[in-house]
Formats: C-alpha cells, sequence, structure tokens
C-alpha cells in the first residue's frame, strides 16, 4: 500500500465516524454531518469506478451515479445547500458561514477527481475538511465553544499554499502534456453510438449533452467532416496567412462541450495529418485552480450558475502577496518541467455551445469578495501569469481558432438552428473578401468613423483611425475571413485611443454567460470613463457586475477594437428562429458593428505585420496604451478582451469621415449602402 493509499484510508476511516457525531457546537453539527455523508458517497463512486463496474454499467445506472455527484446543487437543492452562501450564512453565521460555504465549494470539485481517479487530490480534501472539522471538535471539547475564525482561515490558506505546487503543476500538464490522455481515450475508444459514454468522463450530464450527441449520430458523415474541416481548416489558415510555420508544432490543445464527441474524433483525425497530437484537459473542478462561470477545456453541463458566480471570489480567504509570489513561483517551476511540451504546442482550437437560457446573476452580500488590495493583486497576478505562459508558449509562434454551434436548451427547434449554424460556418469566403475589401477601402480614406444607434440604442462614438503613411501599400482594417474566428464576416481595427470619444449603450447584451440589461459605457480618449448597466435596483451593484465581469477589476480599459461585422446571413438566421439574444459572441461579433474594451487584437504580436489578401500591410497593430510595452511592459496590457455588437435592427449609422469633412455612408438604417456592397443586404429580404 503506498504512502497515499494509507492517508486516504485514515481520512475515511475518521469521516466515517462524524454521522451523528456531538463533538463541535450545535449548530455546527448539520454542516460536518452533511459534508462527511457527501465525503462518504464520493469515496463510494471511486470504489465502483476502480472496480471497472463503471464501463459495464447500463444507463439508468450511470444517469443515478451522475446524479448522486452532484444532486445538492441542483435547482432548488441549492437553496438548503452548504454550498450557497446565503443558506449557510444564515445556518452558520456571517464568519463562520462564509469559510466553511468555501470548503463545501471545494469539495465539489471531488466528482473530476474520482473519475479521473486522482487519489492524491480526492486525499487532500478530506484532509482539510477534517483538519477544519478537527479544530471545531477541539474548540467545543476544551471550551465548549468554536475556534477563532482566523484559526480556520489559516487552515484554509495554508493548504491552498502548501498544496500549490502540484495543483499548478497539473494545470500546466493538462494544457500541454498530450500523454495525458484520460478524455482522448474516451474520446476515441468509446462507441459514440451508446450514450453511456458521456456519463464517463464525471461531468454533469443533461439534455443538453445527450440530445447534441444524439443530432450530431443522426447527422451523414459527410456533413460531420464538412464541419471538422471548417473547424481544423480554420486552424491551419491561421498559421498561413500569418506566415508561422505550423510544421515546428507537435500538439494542438482542443477544448469542448461535451457532446460533440463526434466532429471532434474526426478533427483529431485531421490535426494529427498536420503532425499535431491532440491535448485535451477538464475546464478546472477545484476554485483553488480557477474554476468560474467562463469555462476552458471540456465540460459538460452547467449543474448550477450561480453556484459558481457565488464563489468566484473565494480566493479572498487566502490572496495576498505571499500566496501571489508562491503560486507564480510554482507555475514558473511546472512550466520548466514542461517546458519542451509548452514550446511545441500550435495553440488552442476551441467548440463553444451556445443556447443557455441568458443568465442574470443574484449579488448575494453573503459571498465572500475580493478586497480593493485583493483586486490589484489579482490582476497583478493575471498579467504575471500571462507573460509567464507567454515565455514558453510565444504567441508570434502560435495561433487559434474558435468555432460555435447551438446546444438543444436553445428551443425546440434544435435539428433546424443546428443545421443554419453549420450552414453559416461553413460560408464561401471568396464573396465576402470582395465586398469587405470594398468596405476596408473606403475606410482606409477616413481620419475618423462615427456610429450611431437608433430606437432604444443611444450610442454616438467617434472612432479615430491610425493615418496612413502610405496608402497605397498599408491599410488600417484587416480583412477577416474564416480562419481564426469562425464564422466569416469582418473587418476591424485598433482605433487610435486620442480623440476617440463618446458613449457605448446595448439595451441588452449576452456576454460570457451573463446578460447585461442597458449596457452603457463612456469614452475619453479612448478610455473607459463612466459604465453601468440596469441588472439591479441599485446602480452600485450593476457597476460592480461590470468592473468584475467586463473591467477584470482594472480601473479602465482602453477600446481595444472597432470592427464592422458584415455577416447578414447569420443575423437573419438568428432573428428568423427568435435567438438574438443567444447567440455567442463569436458570431454576434459578425452581426454588426462592435466594439472590444481591452487589448487589441493584435496583444503581444505588435511587431509581427500582418497583410491582408490584396498584399496590404496591417499598420494599426497597436495604440497608446499598447505601445507602452517597449517602456513599461506591466501597463501595456490588461490580459482581457470583450467584444459588444450592436446589431443591425438597433444601428441608426456607420459612417467613415475625411480628414476635410467629407462623409462616405457604410451603413444607414441598418442596411450597407456602400456601393459595392448591397449584396450583404440580400438576406435581410429573403429571411
Amino acid at each position: 500500500m503506498t504512502v497515499i493509499e494509507e492517508r486516504y484510508d485514515l481520512a475515511l476511516g475518521r469521516i466515517g465516524q462524524i454521522a451523528g457525531q456531538q463533538e463541535t457546537e450545535k449548530r455546527f453539527r448539520p454542516f460536518f454531518a452533511e459534508s462527511a455523508a457527501y465525503l462518504t458517497v464520493m469515496a463510494e463512486e471511486y470504489e465502483w469506478i476502480a472496480s471497472g463496474a463503471l464501463k459495464k454499467a447500463d444507463l439508468s445506472t450511470l444517469t443515478r451515479h451522475n446524479e448522486a455527484c452532484f444532486i445538492d446543487l441542483v435547482g432548488k437543492n441549492y437553496e438548503t445547500s452548504y454550498a450557497n452562501p446565503t443558506f449557510a450564512v444564515q445556518k452558520l453565521g456571517r464568519d463562520y458561514g462564509r469559510i466553511l460555504c468555501a470548503l463545501s465549494a471545494e469539495l465539489h470539485s471531488l466528482p473530476a477527481f474520482v473519475y479521473e481517479q486522482d487519489l492524491e487530490a480526492v486525499t487532500i480534501r478530506m484532509e482539510l475538511f477534517l483538519e477544519i472539522y478537527g479544530a471545531f471538535c477541539s474548540a467545543f471539547t476544551e471550551e465548549g465553544g468554536v475556534p477563532a475564525w482566523e484559526t480556520v482561515r489559516k487552515i484554509y490558506y495554508w493548504f491552498a499554499s502548501d498544496y500549490m505546487e502540484p495543483i499548478m503543476e497539473r494545470a500546466v500538464a493538462d494544457s500541454v502534456d498530450w500523454e495525458r490522455n484520460f478524455a482522448l481515450r474516451i474520446l476515441e475508444e468509446s462507441d459514440l453510438s451508446d450514450i453511456r459514454y458521456l456519463f464517463y468522463y464525471g461531468e454533469y450530464i443533461t439534455d443538453d449533452q445527450w440530445k447534441t450527441a444524439e443530432h450530431l449520430n443522426a447527422l451523414p458523415e459527410e456533413t460531420i467532416r464538412r464541419i471538422a474541416d471548417a473547424y481544423t481548416g480554420g486552424f491551419q489558415r491561421g498559421f498561413e496567412l500569418a506566415k508561422k510555420r505550423l510544421d515546428r508544432k507537435c500538439s494542438v490543445n482542443l477544448r469542448y462541450p461535451l457532446g460533440f464527441e463526434r466532429i471532434v474524433r474526426e478533427a483529431v483525425k485531421n490535426f494529427r495529418k498536420m503532425g499535431l497530437q491532440p491535448v485535451i484537459y477538464r475546464a478546472p473542478s477545484s476554485f483553488l485552480a480557477g474554476r468560474s462561470v467562463s469555462k476552458n477545456g471540456f465540460f459538460g453541463g452547467w449543474v448550477n450558475r450561480q453556484f459558481e458566480y457565488d464563489h468566484e471570489h473565494d480566493q479572498a480567504l487566502y490572496l495576498d502577496r505571499q500566496f501571489v509570489n508562491h503560486k507564480l513561483e510554482c507555475r514558473k517551476n511546472a512550466w520548466e518541467k514542461y517546458r519542451r511540451k509548452a514550446t511545441s504546442q500550435a495553440g488552442p482550437a476551441v467548440i463553444e455551445s451556445f443556447g443557455e437560457v441568458p443568465f442574470e446573476p443574484e449579488r448575494k452580500k453573503e459571498r465572500l469578495t475580493l478586497s480593493k488590495r485583493q483586486e490589484k493583486l489579482s490582476v497583478e497576478y493575471q498579467n504575471r501569469a500571462d507573460m509567464q505562459a507567454n515565455d514558453y508558449m510565444d504567441p508570434w509562434e502560435r495561433s487559434f481558432t474558435i468555432i460555435a454551434f447551438p446546444i438543444p436548451q436553445i428551443g425546440e427547434e434544435y435539428p433546424a438552428i443546428f443545421d443554419a449554424i453549420a450552414a453559416v460556418n461553413t460560408l464561401d469566403t471568396r464573396r465576402y473578401e470582395i465586398m469587405q475589401q470594398t468596405l476596408i477601402d473606403a475606410l482606409d480614406q477616413a481620419a475618423w468613423v462615427e456610429v450611431k444607434g437608433k430606437n432604444q440604442n443611444r450610442t454616438d462614438l467617434k472612432i479615430m483611425l491610425h493615418k496612413l503613411k502610405d496608402p497605397q501599400q498599408e491599410t488600417n482594417f484587416e480583412n477577416c475571413l474564416a480562419d481564426v474566428n469562425i464564422p466569416v464576416g469582418e473587418v476591424f481595427t485598433s482605433p487610435q485611443l486620442a480623440g476617440t470619444q463618446g458613449l457605448l449603450h446595448v439595451p441588452c447584451v449576452y456576454l460570457n454567460g451573463i446578460r447585461y440589461l442597458d449596457l452603457e459605457l463612456t469614452f475619453r480618449d479612448g478610455m473607459i470613463a463612466d459604465y453601468g448597466c440596469a441588472n439591479f435596483e441599485r446602480p452600485q451593484e450593476g457597476k460592480k457586475l461590470l468592473e468584475d465581469k467586463v473591467l477584470h477589476h482594472h480601473k479602465t480599459l482602453p477600446l481595444g477594437e472597432f470592427a464592422i461585422g458584415t455577416n447578414t446571413a447569420a443575423f437573419m438566421t438568428a432573428k428568423r428562429y427568435g435567438i438574438l439574444d443567444r447567440m455567442p459572441i463569436l458570431i454576434a461579433e459578425k452581426m454588426g458593428p462592435h466594439f472590444a474594451v481591452g487589448d487589441t487584437c493584435y496583444s503581444h504580436e505588435e511587431e509581427r505585420m500582418t497583410y491582408n489578401p490584396n498584399g496590404k500591410a496591417l499598420v494599426a497593430r497597436e495604440n497608446e496604451v499598447s505601445a507602452l510595452r517597449c517602456k513599461d511592459f506591466e501597463k501595456a496590457y490588461f490580459n482581457c478582451h470583450t467584444d459588444i455588437t450592436i446589431p443591425y435592427e438597433e444601428l441608426g449609422e456607420v459612417t467613415a469621415v475625411k480628414a476635410d469633412g467629407t462623409r462616405i455612408d457604410l451603413i444607414r438604417d441598418g442596411r450597407f449602402v456602400l456601393e459595392g456592397t448591397q449584396e450583404l443586404n440580400l438576406p435581410f429580404y429573403s429571411g
């Protein structure tokens, strides 16, 4: 028996004794008893999988086991779960309720480790629970009370600190090591026509995963191949257009929602023909490792998005200067260990899903939040961590691709919607290249662009453009076809910040899984000067939501990108099926002008020359902020980029304005009016 097996057995034995215990103050007994019961279920699940029963079980048995792993987070069950900060504080008091709530949330990361048979990850979380339980037992036995809150917090702090090295090593290894093949084995060895395979991952399985897999299983092989070819072909074209060497790379990072395995399996074949081994890892399940509302990796259905939102700042319990430095050191050691595989990775190839009912979070006063100092530390950590990653995975040598598809939650017409989006994702790019170049030729004559909304949209923006020194050889806008960003359909630039000003307003927009009502951003000299939304009765709560989710704790952000979307076919597909508010930003950004706050599209690659298909060089690859990289690197980047689109139906005008005041109309009342681009209006009339 190994040391970790001995520790596991000891921990499990002690956990088994907690039921009905009287060793802590009365109000805490239900928490420890329920948590112990959950850990016992997880231990039983671990042994069941180790026995080989998982692959032999029928569908009803697999469903029952899946529900047992997540049951107290689902639906109304969450209202009386200790993982819910409101309930935990109500039952345990503010201080202890919040910290024990965080403990409960961390214990709910166990299904991932159980299904991967990672005994160490399971054991250390059991030991964390027992150490905190022991502190409450000792205080009650010795003094008839409870331990000092700081005593409990330090247990949590030192757990996070002591185990940060293996946590960071796993995070880095998962992202670059193709020999860590847990998901790949499921993908390649399973009979995908047998839906049972979905339950082998240890993710929450809902109708979305089930019905997606069934729909893909019903599609002809030719359709699957066409989708996979668009996905992998976009990745390959990203290297070709940027003149990067794909033949120097050994792996590609695949990210996808469960249910899409039939497409991913075909994509793996294509990537292997390019000489790339697939790296597939799970979206973090542990809040210590970065679990959040935004999923990054492979993932199943949402158990409860409010749960993810409630715990996104649990690091408030341990985030300080010492911890940040220690975490960065552990992360660097991990990068060093996997340096060879990191430098040989080509980049991520991502399948996104969309169609979920828009999430409007409840901002609970009981949830943990970061102090101002911790917010600064969080931003600093992310900046330095991204710089670390760039040291080992040079952005100049990497590319990416992203494609998006709906899931059944989008509505009863899901099969038709999926097929329509598949058609949008595989549009012929040659026609768009010509019409988009016509737009660019007009825009390159302008000193600035004016964008105004109509009806309920109050947008009124002036976007300054860089001055072209040689218009015959240079351009401000990239002609974006279906390569790294699928589908086809936009021209974009990095605006000049000085002189860029005005209001960006969208009555309703869906960003990174959250719906915003009456989103407003005010710009002065290209920087956000004020912001707000109407999600809450109190304006300050709306500002705080934007500060967390759009500004990412920065005081301000620059306007990093201005683009004009040309994919009217995508817009009319969304309108025809009534899914405008469900469209992912990947497609929505092609459905009207859009504005990105944060870094430019050329972040960390400003020195690399980029060319349009007509041979003209892109000169607008930086702004006044990213230009600081040569003097003060940490002030040059924000490590975020959030696109916000104005739909055509809310668009009054987009006008290119020359230095002498001459105006060139591009879009008027949501329709393209520039000569040579009117064909883009056809989907508006054909439905």
